[in-house]
């Protein structure tokens, strides 16, 4: 894996290619944004943003979205998949907010995860835009893109993320994600644009690619690099 000197200078060039790197999901205050994490799973954050309007306009706090009807609440995130499952975590998480908080989101992390429908990747969301604590959270853009430039080693969100962080002090480590996932989303896809990555000369999967490629082959089956290197011989 990569030392923390050259992790840093990897994210050094990505906040070039992306200077508003920042989550794509629309709002003004932890509770918001805590909601619109959950709506998020399995669903793009442009279908959510379209959801979550109307959603915090009736429901703008924890106490007012822990009393829902859960059909309608249930017919308003629809478009969003999942949506019984998603009604039924928003529920209980409003209702724990009340209970255990008095409605506000609370900035920790033991806290958060304790929360009905509330993981790591959505806690470490929260903690870092809308609290100001320090967080990396790991979705599978992240995932995909750290262990091919070589950042991490795992299939393991957890453990990802412990890696990185490692890596990194913790005033990047927010910044990290979000540019690791537009990296993701837009050149390092599931099948990357290496053509047009600016990190391709501390990337382990370039390498590796260039690497195990045969070499490109002439009409008559000899390498193309032992045809150029073979004097060329003139019949009289």
């Amino acid at each position: 894996m990569k030392t923390p000197a050259a992790a840093q200078r990897i994210l050094d060039t990505l906040e070039r290619d992306y200077p508003d790197a920042d989550t794509e999901l629309h709002y003004e205050n932890p509770y918001q944004l805590l909601v619109a994490t959950i709506l998020s799973a399995q669903a793009t954050d442009a279908g959510v943003n379209q959801v979550t309007p109307e959603l915090f306009r009736r429901y703008p706090d924890a106490r007012a979205l822990a009393r829902a009807d859960r059909e309608k609440l249930e017919a308003l995130i629809h478009s969003t998949g999942f949506f019984r499952q998603k009604a039924k975590s928003l529920l209980g998480m409003a209702a724990a907010l009340v209970e255990r908080h008095a409605g506000a989101v609370p900035a920790d992390m033991a806290a958060l995860t304790a929360l009905p429908g509330v993981g790591r990747k959505t806690a470490n969301v929260v903690l870092g835009h809308a609290l100001g604590v320090p967080g990396l959270p790991v979705d599978r853009h992240v995932l995909r893109v750290a262990n091919r430039i070589g950042l991490a080693a795992s299939d393991d969100p957890e453990e990802v993320e412990q890696q990185l962080c490692e890596r990194l002090p913790p005033s990047r480590w927010t910044r990290c994600s979000d540019v690791l996932i537009l990296h993701g989303r837009r050149i390092c896809k599931p099948t990357p644009d290496c053509a047009h990555c600016s990190i391709t000369k501390d990337c382990a999967y370039y390498h590796s690619a260039r690497r195990d490629s045969p070499a490109p082959r002439t009409a008559r089956g000899r390498s193309a690099k032992k045809a150029a290197q073979r004097p060329s011989q003139r019949r009289p």
